[in-house]
């Protein structure tokens, strides 16, 4: 206490200038509380289920062993991602994981961007109203339920695209058991279900356009066309560009639900990822230390890809996330 109060009178515009900015500090969230609030289960969210969870990250250096506990178990330093890295399976996961994530992407990111674009440009209420009610239906769909759809639809005997086939004289085709299939009815069926969805953002953005501008193009003698691709695309490109960051910064992270339920023995060339190897070792063989170092190489490549594309972003466009 003496040492403080010594340290006070020697700094006292120091000791002011702190106790201000304290006060300043709880002065603005009491005035602001209703913000915090509505914030609060956010911050709660990401707290209990993103960063608590990271104190688990160490088994990916350690030989779990459950009854030791996560300090109690033996440090093994790098031996998973040495075992990751010489894995039969190694090649071919990078490989499917890649190919997928940057598929999704080329595909599945420009057609909401399309779709906004399009419905932005519907002047009959009710048909935009009707299109959008169709096209944001998918999205409320379980994964359960698409993936069962694509097997009723697709079914070699009974199927309706295989029907159509037959009726046009071609050979049935067992869609979900080809390799070279698997990456198309992942990404199209993608496409279907979260196209609608996606298109949200962006026709907000297109909201806040100025309509001046399109006033003073037409009066120019722009075309709906030109007014698209000088007016729209520009205001609404920095939505893009964020988006896009983010987009890639999953790359990595496809999600194992529905390449699961989608996988089987005959597809598993193309269809076996990071995702569903992480689930197969962790959790039907209890490999949870080698599991845990899978994904956490899978999440430094995210953290990698985010933080170079961010970067580039804010050199090129200087538009960035920070």
């Amino acid at each position: 206490m003496a040492t403080r109060t010594a340290q006070a009178l020697q700094n006292p515009i120091r000791t002011t200038t702190k106790t201000g900015k304290r006060k300043a500090f709880w002065n603005r969230i009491f005035r602001n509380w209703q913000l915090y609030l509505l914030i609060s289960p956010v911050l709660a969210y990401f707290i209990v289920f993103k960063y608590i969870p990271m104190y688990g990250v160490q088994i990916a250096f350690k030989d779990f062993i459950a009854n030791k506990g996560i300090w109690g178990s033996p440090w093994v330093g790098f031996d998973h991602f040495h075992r990751l890295f010489n894995s039969y399976f190694f090649k071919r996961l990078i490989s499917n994981t890649v190919g997928l994530g940057l598929y999704s992407l080329a595909v599945g990111f420009p057609i909401p961007i399309l779709l906004a674009l399009l419905m932005n440009e519907v002047r009959a209420e009710k048909f935009k109203k009707f299109v959008q009610t169709v096209t944001y239906a998918p999205h409320f769909l379980s994964t359960v339920v698409v993936v069962g759809m694509m097997m009723m639809f697709l079914n070699p005997r009974y199927g309706l695209v295989n029907t159509l086939i037959e009726l046009f004289g071609g050979n049935p085709v067992n869609f979900l058991t080809e390799p070279s299939w698997f990456k198309t009815l992942y990404v199209m069926s993608s496409v279907w279900q979260t196209t609608g969805w996606s298109s949200i953002i962006y026709l907000a953005a297109l909201a806040g356009v100025d309509h001046q501008l399109h006033e003073a193009a037409r009066v120019d003698g722009a075309t709906r066309l030109q007014r698209i691709w000088h007016i729209n695309i520009p205001s609404i490109l920095p939505t893009i560009i964020i988006l896009f960051i983010l987009e890639l910064g999953n790359v990595m992270s496809i999600g194992f639900e529905k390449v699961l339920l989608m996988q089987n023995t005959l597809n598993m060339g193309s269809s076996d990822i990071i995702d569903t190897y992480v689930y197969r070792s962790g959790i039907q063989e209890a490999d949870f230390s080698f599991s845990t170092a899978v994904g956490l190489f899978s999440s430094i490549i995210n953290f990698a890809l985010l933080v170079s594309v961010n970067s580039i972003s804010k050199r090129l466009s200087k538009t960035s996330l920070w």
